[in-house]
């Protein structure tokens, strides 16, 4: 992708923010935990932080949260839903925080999107030494045979690369992450995968995959398309034709430790 489609897509959150916010799922507390093993404090920093998912988990877990988030539509939702978070507008090129000043920084399907040859040195400027970096993407778990014919049917834009387990570990081996110089180094990256899932039913499901950036950036005529063959889809389906299901996920995380 280049970078004005990364740009285009990155930017287009804001006006389904209600949406995401209503239908994108939280992530799995055990990758969170693991996330944050090596963390030398409790101060967190949700970084690209939308409207709170992952703040939410971060919470839950007893971590000190800071939220910063570029989109004005996303920061509002993050603030309604979680008025207990101090949430500020910023991005991860240009973080509003001092220097040393959080344990871990952690992104929520929001490191792809990070410009790391700037954002690589803002984020070592704000971690404390022995800090952690460490991005989280859920991920549908396309082992279970109805979720890899989703993918199929959905294509590209609905679950992309990173969305399948497979595709996220190729997808983030060799991720582009800070190295600044001499004076701040960070471990060799660490890839783990914890199961999740998220209760949902066929118009749900539809309406969570409505809120992916390559179906947010397609032409109308196209994603009414899409997700009229993924309705059909789920609709084939024994497991999702009727009522509530489990979406099975896998939350996947990348974990490097400021040295």
């Amino acid at each position: 992708m280049g970078q004005d489609d990364r740009l285009r897509h990155a930017s287009s959150f804001g006006a389904a923010a209600t949406a995401y916010a209503e239908h994108r799922p939280d992530y799995a507390q055990d990758a969170v935990r693991w996330a944050l093993d090596p963390a030398p404090g409790r101060r967190m920093l949700d970084l690209g932080a939308g409207t709170g998912k992952l703040a939410t988990t971060l919470l839950a877990v007893g971590a000190e949260v800071t939220a910063v988030e570029p989109d004005p539509a996303m920061l509002a939702e993050l603030r309604h839903a979680l008025p207990q978070v101090r949430a500020l507008p910023g991005s991860a090129e240009a973080i509003p925080l001092p220097d040393a000043s959080v344990d871990a920084v952690l992104a929520g399907n929001a490191m792809h999107w990070f410009d790391m040859a700037v954002a690589g040195p803002e984020i070592a400027r704000v971690l404390a030494p022995g800090g952690i970096l460490a991005g989280l993407w859920n991920a549908l778990d396309d082992r279970v045979d109805w979720v890899a014919g989703l993918a199929r049917v959905s294509g590209s834009a609905a679950i992309g690369p990173r969305d399948t387990p497979a595709g996220w570990r190729v997808e983030t081996a060799d991720m582009h992450l800070p190295k600044t110089g001499d004076d701040v180094r960070f471990t060799g990256p660490e890839q783990a995968e914890f199961p999740h899932g998220q209760r949902r039913t066929a118009d749900s499901l539809v309406a969570t995959l409505a809120t992916r950036a390559g179906m947010l950036v397609m032409p109308a005529p196209e994603r009414e398309a899409t997700l009229e063959r993924i309705r059909a889809y789920l609709a084939s389906r024994p497991e999702t034709a009727q009522g509530e299901f489990t979406l099975p996920m896998v939350t996947c995380v990348l974990r490097v430790r400021r040295r």
